[in-house]
């Protein structure tokens, strides 16, 4: 497998992840509720009852969702139109994740753990695309 497949498999296995990750999140919180916190105090739910957890009456995690499984694609196909998209999809994943992790911090005042698993997959997603794009762009699939 040359290097650029292995960058593609870790993409493909850590977008799955997210894929299930973002999946709990938007099942716990379908009838209203939240995801389990394990590690207790409550924030997942304080998270989730935040005027912050939706998106144009779109809840988050299911918007999620879609940028794992665009990331997810990006990943099992080749060429230089999906390193692009698979940059660009992580880029704009990624940043939404910080954006959402300071309202966490600093307006919402709790940290959902399932939200801060979410966010480390997605920057692990954006350094993968991002030296797949940068080492491998311009040469054939």
């Amino acid at each position: 497998m040359s290097r650029e497949g292995r960058l593609r498999a870790v993409a493909v296995f850590v977008a799955t992840l997210g894929v299930a990750v973002a999946t709990y999140i938007a099942i716990a919180e379908s009838d209203g509720g939240a995801p389990a916190c394990f590690a207790g105090g409550g924030g997942c739910e304080t998270v989730a009852e935040s005027s912050h957890s939706e998106l144009a009456a779109i809840n988050v995690a299911v918007i999620g969702i879609a940028g794992y499984l665009a990331l997810l694609a990006t990943a099992l196909l080749r060429g230089d139109g999906a390193r692009l998209a698979g940059f660009a999809f992580a880029l704009i994943g990624f940043g939404y994740s910080v954006y959402l992790t300071w309202l966490e911090l600093f307006v919402i005042d709790a940290i959902c753990q399932w939200c801060v698993a979410s966010a480390v997959l997605m920057t692990l997603l954006f350094a993968v695309n991002a030296v797949r794009m940068v080492r491998y762009v311009g040469t054939p699939p």
